[in-house]
């Protein structure tokens, strides 16, 4: 995919088209813009030779379609009808909906695990990151306030509890995923900095973590404990899971603790309560991956080693060190 000159195009077009989104002036400019970053993000996603590939782009059109049609009508709507913009309660929950469901949000959460099942890791990490930027960022600049506090509540419970019985890691990344999206959302309710570096630690941690699924070709958990794989590589890959579930002293848990901190100042108690249940259940099943690939006396297929190239290990010492630097930054950046 990387050395395909038709791909590198088409993933232009899919950065460029989110700034057209966030950077429009009108609400009919956002939703070209949206678009747009449907049309490029299909033929990037889309593998002839492949059947679960072309289930996967066919059932991402039609979510995302039925989502613009949604988002469309409601603008129509705003033009024609609405004149109290500013004002209006029922507009704003009617706005967010459409570009909730774009970005796989609970409750139209129900495309995204099986679309990511589809996917190869690259076009995983995708979906899983710059997909959420362009609608993330159109929902700070017209919210409601308590109907985003029942979403990010709902994911958070519904990422958290759908991740513990599945065995595939897309899926598991999946629900993770629409956890984090909880927090993300509950972070762009009180500042689009903090959400900033919310997204931004968030991304890089998905980022390690689908490089190395990518670089040892697993997408099953029973892979991890049977592979024979190196112990510094599970042990890199261990850190970077707890530090996505938000244990300290992780970077991880930096983000998460910075948003519980704003979230206590603009009296969220509710909405904290749920966030700090969720990423227990989180951790749980991030451990049971890990638990038993750790084992000395677990069967493990000894012909069947993973080898991997010599260039990655500096990489993944890199990650290793990076997953470790959650207490010396929150030092610096205590008062953002």
């Amino acid at each position: 995919m990387i050395f395909n000159s038709n791909k590198k195009f088409f993933i232009f077009i899919l950065c460029f088209s989110s700034l057209i989104s966030i950077s429009s002036n009108s609400w009919l400019g956002c939703w070209i813009g949206l678009e747009i970053n449907l049309l490029s993000f299909i033929p990037i996603i889309s593998n002839s030779k492949n059947l679960l590939t072309s289930e996967a782009s066919l059932k991402y059109f039609l979510t995302q379609a039925i989502a613009s049609i949604n988002l469309l009508f409601i603008i129509l709507l705003k033009m024609t009808f609405i004149k109290n913009f500013f004002n209006n309660f029922y507009f704003s929950m009617l706005i967010n909906t459409p570009l909730l469901m774009k970005m796989g949000s609970a409750p139209f959460h129900f495309w995204i695990a099986n679309i990511m099942e589809g996917l190869n890791w690259m076009n995983c990490f995708i979906l899983m990151s710059w997909q959420k930027i362009a609608p993330m960022i159109l929902i700070s600049y017209y919210y409601n306030s308590m109907f985003l506090t029942i979403i990010s509540i709902m994911n958070a419970l519904i990422g958290a509890i759908n991740g513990i019985n599945q065995i595939s890691l897309r899926k598991i990344l999946a629900f993770s995923s629409i956890n984090n999206l909880g927090w993300m959302i509950a972070s762009i309710m009180i500042s689009e900095n903090l959400w900033m570096i919310y997204f931004l630690i968030y991304s890089i941690l998905n980022t390690i973590l689908c490089f190395m699924f990518y670089s040892i070709n697993s997408f099953f958990i029973n892979q991890i404990f049977f592979f024979k794989l190196n112990n510094m590589i599970k042990l890199i890959m261990f850190f970077n899971m707890m530090s996505l579930g938000g244990l300290p002293p992780f970077l991880g848990f930096f983000s998460k603790w910075m948003v519980i901190n704003y979230l206590i100042l603009n009296n969220f108690l509710l909405m904290i309560f749920f966030l700090i249940m969720s990423s227990l259940i989180m951790l749980f099943f991030y451990l049971r991956i890990m638990y038993a690939s750790f084992m000395f006396n677990y069967m493990k297929l000894k012909w069947f080693k993973i080898k991997i190239k010599f260039s990655y290990f500096y990489i993944f010492n890199m990650m290793y060190f990076f997953s470790l630097f959650g207490l010396p930054i929150s030092t610096f950046f205590f008062y953002i």
